[in-house]
């Protein structure tokens, strides 16, 4: 395949599978009833809280605003119809991240040494990943983070392939790691990744340290990111000016800062200024976050995510006639799942004979193990609540082992075969991914496991 001609037919395959149907259904869908108050908030300037950083929630309201929408709508309950089709703007941008992430994996690929058939093979894999699909057509954040994340990681590879522009390169991976921590702090791993292995490769290569790229390297992953975070959270506080229902989370001389709260006429009290505001925000966000003690129905385990056990029950609607009913499953396309949960089980047996040997550790390999692993032990230790889509990143991770491993074999038909089974299994639950209406048989006979109700 000719190199053009393979980024068009991925885009155009994503673009099918992501704008199909979009819009449906025209009523909130699970936790669209949190982030459209939020970006309504936005729009009336009233203080509100919530557990993630601001900037996910700030490019969903830009949508909102530049489209026209108008505060008003409740978002109070999943199934409440949309009274227009303003509803779409916010949905377009996480429906466009979705769209964009196959291709950003197939240049992560080519970068970690897959062949271009490898590479496309791993953006088919995304482009035809139901659970990521449904993830990026609603109003919901973990398109942006996954689509900020690979980003970074795809410009930090480029810098360590560029010698003329790598330090542009580096600039531009801290930009958009910095992003995928300001849209939920998950994504402070893609810079964790990066950093990594930068300290490996200081320690590995006992040369004296060029003080001037050690400077550059160090104001673009830990600076800029930082300076990014932070104005996120000025541009956060600028916007909601005015007393809300975020108030009660935050101390009385925070609330002194809020127009019409019932602290701004109080002389005993002073108000802060944006250090502590930041500071007393990202303390609360860490607290609450680590105090959610309601359950979910929903709800799963860190251990059972790579094997798909317990998918989350987004939206249903009766049809008229009663006999059918249209149902949104966050359920990932099971070929997928269970096909790179193999894969990433046998990369790493590989990495530990080798390791036992002595052997040479293959860098992508090793990008590739490290990547999955730091984005899913952390959740070893979460009491919390916590449902099957914050495995979105290990499972990207592991769609790249699968697609590193078939492309190993040099196997045309492995790679056709694997692509085919890809297609008919996404297809085989895509009633569960567009909101199709079945009867109750026939949902019954997509509920391969019990666990799946």
């Amino acid at each position: 395949m000719r190199k053009h001609w393979v980024i068009i037919l991925i885009l155009a395959l994503s673009l099918l599978i992501h704008f199909a149907y979009f819009g449906r259904p025209n009523q909130t869908v699970f936790d669209e009833v949190h982030f459209g108050k939020f970006l309504s908030g936005y729009l009336t300037g009233e203080y509100f809280f919530d557990i993630h950083p601001p900037l996910g929630k700030l490019l969903l309201s830009g949508a909102g605003y530049l489209s026209g929408f108008k505060p008003g709508f409740s978002f109070a309950n999943i199934g409440e119809t949309f009274p227009d089709k303003q509803y779409q703007a916010l949905r377009l941008l996480p429906a466009l991240a979705g769209f964009l992430l196959p291709l950003i994996i197939y240049f992560l690929s080519l970068r970690l040494g897959f062949s271009r058939r490898g590479a496309f093979l791993a953006s088919l894999f995304i482009v035809f990943e139901n659970a990521l699909n449904i993830q990026s057509r609603f109003i919901l954040l973990d398109s942006f983070l996954l689509l900020f994340g690979f980003l970074s990681l795809l410009f930090y590879l480029k810098s360590r392939n560029s010698s003329l522009h790598a330090s542009r390169f580096t600039l531009y991976a801290g930009i958009f790691g910095g992003m995928a921590a300001s849209v939920k702090w998950t994504g402070g791993t893609f810079l964790a990744i990066i950093i990594v292995f930068e300290l490996i490769g200081l320690f590995k290569n006992f040369r004296p340290v060029n003080l001037k790229l050690l400077a550059i390297k160090i104001s673009s992953l830990i600076v800029i990111p930082t300076l990014i975070y932070t104005g996120i959270f000025a541009l956060h506080f600028s916007l909601l000016k005015k007393s809300g229902p975020g108030n009660a989370f935050m101390t009385p001389s925070f609330q002194k800062t809020l127009l019409n709260s019932s602290y701004q006429n109080d002389s005993n009290i002073k108000p802060i200024g944006f250090i502590k505001k930041f500071s007393e925000l990202n303390t609360q966000m860490y607290l609450s976050n680590k105090g959610i003690s309601a359950q979910h129905p929903y709800g799963s385990k860190w251990y059972s995510w790579p094997f798909l056990i317990r998918p989350v029950y987004f939206w249903n609607k009766a049809e008229a006639l009663g006999e059918y009913e249209g149902k949104i499953y966050l359920l990932g396309n099971p070929f997928i799942w269970w096909s790179s949960t193999i894969a990433i089980l046998l990369l790493l047996l590989n990495f530990a004979r080798n390791l036992i040997k002595r052997l040479h550790l293959n860098f992508t390999e090793k990008f590739i193990l490290f990547g999955f692993f730091i984005n899913l032990l952390p959740f070893v230790g979460i009491t919390r609540v916590m449902f099957v889509y914050h495995y979105f990143t290990s499972l990207v991770f592991a769609i790249l082992a699968l697609a590193y491993l078939i492309d190993k074999t040099n196997k045309k038909s492995l790679l056709a075969l694997f692509a085919f089974f890809t297609i008919l299994f996404f297809f085989f639950f895509s009633a569960f991914t567009y909101g199709f209406p079945l009867t109750s048989q026939e949902q019954s006979f997509l509920f391969w496991l019990p666990t799946w109700r």
